[in-house]
């Protein structure tokens, strides 16, 4: 390896994975000091950046497995469709007899929640990256359980921050919004002031570019929810007039918008929040033309799972089929669709694939400050997770809070 320049070896690792970068730190203290750099670290950055992979979750049997494949950079070529392996990253415990729940994605790590399925109650938080598998169990103590939590990126001072907002306006009353720095000095739960009470219509939410949007109800209206993560303020839409049936809150370029598709027309309504102090929106159809989806029966399964840096909208189905397809549109006066057919996800592409759900999400990046921030434990500690018993889980977070507060 001596004989190979160190600017060389620099360029090379720029295109591998970050899994490569972390086990050929472990070379020598020479590519340690090299692969840590800044330097090194932003132009990783900067190249996966312009890359960006389409992740997913498939849920099985009590657990979650994550892949990513290659978002296609000109799919709509005269090809009718497109064949993309899926790599593999790692598989995460669900729990037992848990519902879960994704209700946030930010700058490379997401938020995932459990819960009864018979019971609205949060029996666990969790912060993840897909890539490495380190994760950290979020303090949630036990009286404030009925809280959603909302993972949020300040981009300018690089710090994320998990909002918790109570559920129902019938538990729990004095229960105000508590904020989370991840990395502070001391984790602990904030309360912060909020001026309109409100509680989450829908336990996703989205963060576009330093503000996290939900969708909430109030006594008397709905609302769309803004969050300024950096200054910890709110700002509310209210959107009454809206009907969420089938919406899907989406990054359009940059901006806040709600899409719907509907497959009877063939079609995809888009409301894009041009300016949010003047609450001015601008409405958006793209139907697409006849034969363009495979079937009637596929189109009426599809759903919005997202839209792309470039403006693609991207469709799928809630649960895996065989042959698995994802549908890249980009809407215009004359539409254009490709679909790619996903492989390589294994054992889950059976026939009883039907009982696994999936989650996307679009544009997701590598990020190698990820996986050196201090707050994620190792992935190693999964399976303690995964055999934790659930009350013993409860009373250990709720313990750790009471011990934070």
């Amino acid at each position: 390896m001596t004989s190979i320049p160190n600017d060389l070896i620099e360029e090379i690792c720029t295109r591998l994975p970050s899994k490569s970068i972390a086990r050929f730190r472990c070379v020598s203290k020479q590519w340690c000091s090299m692969l840590h750099r800044p330097d090194f670290t932003e132009l990783f950055l900067t190249r996966s950046s312009a890359r960006p992979r389409l992740l997913f979750a498939i849920e099985g049997k009590d657990e979650w497995s994550f892949f990513s494949m290659t978002q296609p950079h000109n799919p709509y070529k005269k090809s009718s469709s497109l064949v993309v392996a899926a790599d593999f990253h790692m598989t995460f415990p669900s729990g037992r007899g848990l519902m879960s729940c994704f209700p946030g994605y930010a700058s490379g790590l997401i938020c995932l929640t459990q819960m009864p399925f018979l019971n609205k109650e949060v029996t666990s938080s969790i912060i993840c990256n897909p890539n490495t598998g380190q994760y950290s169990i979020l303090p949630i103590p036990i009286k404030h359980t009925y809280m959603r939590p909302f993972l949020g990126f300040d981009p300018i001072d690089k710090q994320f921050k998990v909002l918790f907002i109570k559920d129902d306006t019938s538990y729990y009353d004095d229960a105000g919004p508590r904020i989370l720095t991840l990395g502070a000095e001391k984790m602990r739960l904030r309360k912060i002031q909020c001026p309109l009470t409100h509680w989450p219509l829908f336990p996703k939410g989205i963060c576009i570019n330093g503000v996290l949007y939900y969708i909430a109800e109030t006594k008397d209206t709905r609302v769309i929810v803004c969050f300024y993560v950096r200054s910890e303020e709110f700002k509310f839409i209210d959107v009454e007039y809206f009907s969420f049936l089938g919406i899907k809150w989406i990054n359009f370029k940059g901006i806040f918008g709600l899409t719907k598709w509907v497959p009877d027309a063939a079609e995809l309504r888009l409301s894009v929040l041009e300016d949010v102090e003047e609450e001015e929106w601008t409405e958006y159809l793209c139907t697409l033309r006849d034969g363009m989806i495979v079937d009637q029966l596929t189109a009426s399964a599809l759903r919005v799972v997202g839209v792309t840096a470039t403006g693609e909208i991207v469709l799928s189905k809630l649960c895996l089929s065989k042959p698995f397809y994802v549908f890249f549109v980009r809407p215009g006066r004359s539409s254009t669709l490709q679909r790619v057919e996903i492989q390589g996800i294994g054992d889950y592409n059976v026939e009883n694939s039907n009982d696994h759900f999936v989650e996307f999400f679009v544009d997701h990046v590598e990020d190698l400050n990820l996986n050196d921030v201090k707050y994620l434990k190792s992935s190693e500690g999964l399976n303690s997770i995964r055999k934790m018993p659930k009350l013993q889980h409860m009373e250990e977070v709720g313990e750790r809070d009471r011990d934070m507060s």
